[in-house]
């Protein structure tokens, strides 16, 4: 009988994967649950570039643990995405202490996450950055399934 080869993880691929994301310098920041794999196309915009980049190549059933610094991951900190907006624009039973990640609606109407980072004579400091922007993250992944790239009808 002959050896079939095993598909690998590249463009338009359907992969399903296990994963853990971790803050290098602290506690996990997303995992797949354990029954629930995450699965995406390779190129959809569902994983950071450099996670992409990493797991291309693989093939079921290899783990592989990657450490991506801000530049490959989530980005840096950008000061133009803090925003100095008035208390009241808050509702009162609201909390607003450092730290809490509440979501906004852009006027587009798309929902965003951003972190109060200070609370200083009635002005709430909004960070929009992403949560992770600036952090080196480790991601470890366990590949359960890979799909070819689909067929496009002519």
């Amino acid at each position: 009988m002959a050896d079939i080869e095993q598909i690998t993880i590249g463009p338009g691929t359907v992969v399903t994967m296990h994963f853990t994301l971790t803050m290098k310098d602290g506690p996990v920041a997303d995992a797949s649950e354990p029954n629930e794999p995450m699965t995406f196309t390779m190129g959809d915009g569902s994983l950071i570039n450099g996670l992409e980049m990493a797991i291309t190549g693989l093939k079921i059933g290899d783990k592989t643990s990657v450490e991506l610094d801000p530049l490959n991951a989530f980005g840096f900190s950008d000061p133009d995405n803090f925003h100095y907006l008035p208390r009241d624009e808050f509702a009162e039973d609201l909390p607003v202490d450092p730290g809490t990640i509440i979501s906004f609606s852009t006027p587009s109407g798309d929902e965003v996450p951003g972190t109060i980072k200070e609370v200083k004579d009635n002005v709430v400091t909004v960070d929009f950055n992403h949560p992770l922007a600036g952090h080196d993250i480790i991601f470890d992944v366990d590949i359960v399934d890979i799909k070819p790239p689909a067929i496009e009808d002519e």
